[in-house]
């Protein structure tokens, strides 16, 4: 029995737990940043097989924004924020209070752009740092890059090298909602997927036994 195949049920309650945290702080670092509050929900969190990645954001040919980084320090992986198109123009146009396409004007997408970016600091950081404080270990991100691209495409490169010798990644869910606007939430899926030797580190630093 690999250390994977012993996780149960109540270990991903931890993660979503973690996930929780990183979201309220996720929460409130965006509402002060578009001056409107945001509530950020994490409805489950669960081990996905890489194969699968597309199906869980609407099939490998569906065009999505991607913002994703590296971290590294006492554990090491990667990390993806997914949503869509229409999402993400819709959380840029909140942010500089103009209209806002992915694909338009070269100073307006520029500046979408850099919004992007400033979302990936945020929630890295705050997935981060919540991870940090319940495992003690220092994780620390890289400069996120966003691309828009089909699913398939992204979700294959940014794991290419890892599916060598791993199969799972983490996903958290992730709803953020614009409280004054709740009709229009804003979704995404977020990937944790720490590197092979690293999955071990982090759920021991959870007090996840193996033997459990």
């Amino acid at each position: 029995m690999t250390f994977l195949d012993s996780l149960r049920s109540h270990h991903f309650d931890i993660l979503k737990e973690v996930g929780n945290i990183g979201a309220a702080h996720a929460a409130t670092a965006l509402s002060k940043l578009i001056d409107t509050k945001i509530e950020m929900n994490v409805p489950a969190a669960r081990l996905v097989s890489f194969q699968d990645l597309p199906e869980t954001v609407g099939g490998a040919e569906t065009e999505v924004v991607a913002i994703f980084l590296r971290f590294g320090g006492d554990a090491s992986g990667s990390m993806f924020f997914l949503t869509s198109i229409l999402d993400a123009e819709r959380f840029v146009t909140k942010l500089i209070h103009k209209p806002f396409h992915l694909i338009g004007e070269s100073e307006i997408e520029e500046i979408g752009i850099s919004a992007l970016h400033e979302l990936g600091n945020i929630l890295a950081g705050s997935y981060l740092s919540a991870f940090s404080d319940f495992t003690n270990l220092s994780l620390l991100p890289t400069v996120p890059q966003v691309s828009v691209d089909m699913a398939g495409a992204i979700l294959h490169h940014g794991v290419l090298t890892i599916s060598e010798v791993a199969d799972y990644a983490i996903l958290i869910e992730t709803d953020m909602i614009d409280v004054k606007n709740k009709q229009q939430p804003i979704n995404g899926q977020f990937f944790f997927i720490p590197d092979p030797l690293s999955f071990e580190v982090i759920f021991r630093s959870l007090g996840v036994s193996i033997h459990e």
